[in-house]
């Protein structure tokens, strides 16, 4: 059969929306506390903005083009379209219905979402005083006729439009935008202990007459505009920095790919929006009780701290302190794997500033695809500079919805003395690596970082990720290849542990399937565990279903996107897929292959990547797949991280061969385990220091899981 059979393959837009459903229910689970619950369901909102301002903008670009499906099996953009339009409205409509059910809860925590209309005559008063003092001034109503034609809006830009009529003049529009600096969620100061709030919209709409006192305010609705964020690359741009400013400024002028408006808008309202959004073709929403749902994360701030997540400290790795806090030292001794959140970012962050402070250090190289605003990481590549340290940046412009914030770090970097390089026009730079060059008794040695996840402090409190931190001077030498691949174009030769993509990466993965697929013929033990993000690429697809027909067995951990079909008589009847969504961000990728053992095993092959397996991240991104070698690291990976998240009940589900996600339900008698918790409540492998050498980690060390218990796993309480 063709790799692309859709009954082989899920589409990737209906495998998003089906995640972006997961993340939902947990917005609709009684088990989360109640504002976490508000969270999730802000997230979900959030998530399908970003789907419409790229994969919806991307489809109908294609749409407009004419093209067509590959193939007389494959989707076309239309179909698509018209299939993701019926998901997403299914989506908003269990929002709406989160959302009441949210709201009638948060009342009974004395957090109430008001109606303008249900105000006391106090808290009207206060509401009054508030809009005269703190909005108005910051409000530009605007009438639209040929002289005052209709103003730009930004992307996620909402509002109001109004019918207005005044004497001796024809009838015309009125529009009021709200401001960026005026919260969504006015509070509405009263006695007691309640905290009382408003929408914005509905208070501008309230006040529609104070605002134009001239006119008669015949009709109101709110609106809301999704814009095509998608930047389109001139790849014979003589300089990037310059082009990638003129694209950025394009962007925020992208055509308007969904409306939202509310339920009730008068029709002319509705008629002169889509006009002058010139978005008739475009995705009309109408279903949605209150636009924005993102925005509800505002609420999050104002509840007691037992509506929240019990809150958790992240440890330092005990085996640090006990070199004083000296990472290069901890290094230079074993490998270490510090496993965010659960560990601190301030590893990765001291292992930098401890380089650009240390005279011995003669060189740094660093890849930035994200990081945060207040960057300690470029600080301290800043500091490395001016210290007179030989600091190379690889700056990647094309990070999505961080590229003007890369743009600035770039400056800052460069006037710091930073050789800063912006990567391949073609390709993204994806691989999270930084390399410390010392010099030591007469010689340079390396120290090296090479993560899953971003170089961003406020995201490592969040997203699940793995830092590894090793001196192995082959990794070393590797890595350093790697670079002057991304400054200069030299494709590296010889690499001996390290796989890159787009050069090498799919090739061994699919080798290393091959070598399970020997295994299993030959009667030998032949297993694969693997966790990512999403799993998206036929090709890989396809050797996977190849290893299920030769008997490995497969066991998947993809949080979100996944097109492989799990559970196929003849084709899959031995891959297993699950996706892990709860209080952290599940972000790390990791590959494990049984090498004739039965996993866990100190046989099996571990590696760690900053790839998915999609073919962006394959054909079109440099990344890294990176073998994990020391026995702590490898145990820590395998037989602590891949375990836990295999034997996980609280926080997992399980894909059908239909595509439906069922949630992990709990055999009579067995006890429930979040690896969530697990990780917050034991210390790493690698990270423990010699007081904890000793210590097991709970349930898992001596586990004998047999394949069939995988997802139902009978643990000692």
């Amino acid at each position: 059969m063709k790799p692309n059979n859709p009954s082989r393959l899920f589409n990737r837009e209906i495998s998003w929306l089906f995640f972006n459903t997961r993340v939902l229910e947990e917005a609709e689970n009684p088990q989360v506390p109640l504002l976490e619950r508000v969270r999730f369901l802000s997230i979900s909102a959030s998530n399908l903005d970003e789907f419409y301002m790229v994969r919806v903008a991307g489809l109908r670009e294609q749409m407009r083009a004419g093209l067509r499906g590959k193939g007389d099996l494959e989707l076309s953009p239309a179909e698509q379209l018209i299939k993701i339009d019926r998901r997403a409205g299914k989506i908003v409509t269990r929002q709406n219905r989160c959302w009441r059910k949210l709201r009638r809860e948060l009342v009974t925590k004395k957090i109430n979402v008001c109606s303008v209309e249900d105000l006391s005559e106090d808290q009207s008063e206060s509401l009054r005083a508030t809009f005269d003092a703190n909005i108005l001034p910051l409000l530009t109503p605007l009438a639209v006729d040929p002289a005052h034609p209709f103003p730009f809006l930004p992307n996620l830009g909402f509002g109001i439009a109004l019918g207005l009529e005044q004497e001796d003049r024809d009838p015309l529009f009125g529009l009021i935008t709200v401001p960026l600096n005026v919260p969504r969620y006015i509070e509405i100061k009263a006695s007691g202990k309640d905290r009382n709030f408003v929408l914005i919209e509905d208070v501008l709409q309230t006040f529609a007459s104070n605002i134009y006192p001239d006119f008669d305010v015949t009709s109101s609705g709110v609106f809301r505009i999704t814009r095509d964020s998608g930047i389109a690359i001139d790849e014979r741009a003589e300089d990037l920095v310059q082009h990638f400013e003129t694209l950025l400024k394009e962007r925020r002028r992208g055509r308007v790919i969904r409306l939202e408006i509310n339920q009730a808008i008068d029709a002319a309202l509705r008629n002169f929006l889509i006009s002058s959004f010139d978005c008739s073709e475009e995705t009309i929403s109408d279903s949605a009780d209150i636009l924005g749902l993102c925005d509800m994360s505002e609420l999050v701030k104002v509840g007691a701290n037992d509506l929240l997540f019990p809150r958790f400290t992240a440890r330092f790795p005990e085996r640090i302190r006990e070199f004083d806090g000296d990472c290069l030292a901890a290094i230079a001794a074993k490998d270490i794997v510090v496993h965010h959140p659960y560990e601190e970012f301030d590893v990765v962050i001291q292992f930098l500033q401890q380089a650009a402070r240390d005279l011995n250090v003669v060189a740094i190289k660093q890849t930035l695809y994200r990081t945060s605003e207040d960057s300690p990481i470029v600080r301290a590549l800043i500091d490395a500079a001016e210290a007179g340290k030989n600091v190379t940046a690889l700056v990647e412009l094309k990070a999505r919805f961080d590229e003007a914030s890369n743009l600035r770090w770039a400056r800052d970097l460069e006037r710091a003395g930073v050789q800063v390089v912006y990567g391949f026009v073609g390709y993204k730079t994806h691989a999270k690596v930084s390399l410390v060059i010392r010099r030591e008794q007469g010689q340079l040695k390396t120290y090296t970082h090479l993560g899953t996840g971003n170089y961003h402090a406020q995201n490592a409190k969040v997203y699940t990720d793995l830092a590894l931190f090793t001196a192995d001077p082959v990794i070393g030498e590797d890595v350093g290849q790697l670079f002057n691949f991304m400054t200069s174009y030299n494709k590296p030769k010889d690499l001996q542990k390290l796989a890159i993509a787009p050069i090498s990466l799919r090739e061994n993965l699919l080798e290393y399937i091959d070598g399970e697929m020997i295994h299993a013929r030959a009667s030998r033990p032949a297993t694969i565990w693997a966790k990512m993000n999403a799993l998206v690429d036929p090709v890989v697809i396809e050797k996977l279903y190849e290893a299920s027909q030769a008997g490995v067995k497969i066991d998947l951990v993809v949080r979100g996107i996944c097109c492989l079909r799990p559970g196929v008589t003849g084709m899959s009847e031995n891959i297993r897929v699950k996706s892990i969504v709860g209080r952290f961000l599940e972000h790390s990728r990791i590959a494990c292959f049984g090498n004739g053992a039965d996993m866990p095993s100190d046989k099996a092959l571990v590696f760690i990547s900053s790839a998915d397996w999609m073919p962006r991240n394959l054909n079109r991104r440099i990344e890294t797949l990176v073998p994990v070698e020391s026995p702590t690291v490898h145990n820590q990976i395998l037989n602590q991280i891949m375990m836990a998240n295999l034997l996980d009940t609280e926080n997992s589900w399980e894909l059908q061969a239909t595509g439906r996600y069922v949630r992990v339900a709990l055999e009579e008698g067995t006890a429930r385990f979040s690896a969530h918790e697990y990780f917050m409540e034991n210390p790493s492998l690698s990270g423990r220091g010699a007081a904890l050498e000793d210590s097991a980690p709970a349930h898992l060390e001596e586990a004998d899981v047999p394949d069939t218990q995988i997802f139902h796993p009978k643990l000692v309480s």
